[in-house]
């Protein structure tokens, strides 16, 4: 149940990144609604998720799939470049959240 929580709070970074960029600036106020529950949330759920896992693991798949799903996020919304080397880059991410699953 650990790794759900710790994917639920992964999730939830990727919300209230896309909030802060939603948000302007901090000067529209249903983004920022959104930033600031998503972050309650996804901390909630990372707190919960480091009960069992290992805080070092934990905190590195948290911010794996954070910044995986952000650049994604951002390439398919905002139009960010999406060239080869970005993109192995992001694979290299993932290949590292991947492998501290298995050995955390």
């Amino acid at each position: 149940m650990a790794w759900m929580w710790l994917l639920a709070a992964g999730l939830l970074e990727i919300v209230w990144a896309w909030g802060l960029k939603a948000s302007e600036g901090f000067t529209r106020p249903w983004p920022i609604v959104v930033t600031v529950l998503g972050t309650i949330a996804s901390f909630w759920c990372l707190a919960r998720a480091l009960r069992e896992i290992p805080l070092g693991t934990g905190y590195a798949v948290w911010v794996g799939i954070g910044a995986v799903g952000t650049a994604l996020l951002g390439m398919a919304l905002y139009h960010e470049p999406a060239a080869w080397p970005r993109l192995l880059c992001i694979g290299l991410i993932v290949a590292g959240v991947v492998g501290l699953k298995f050995v955390g």
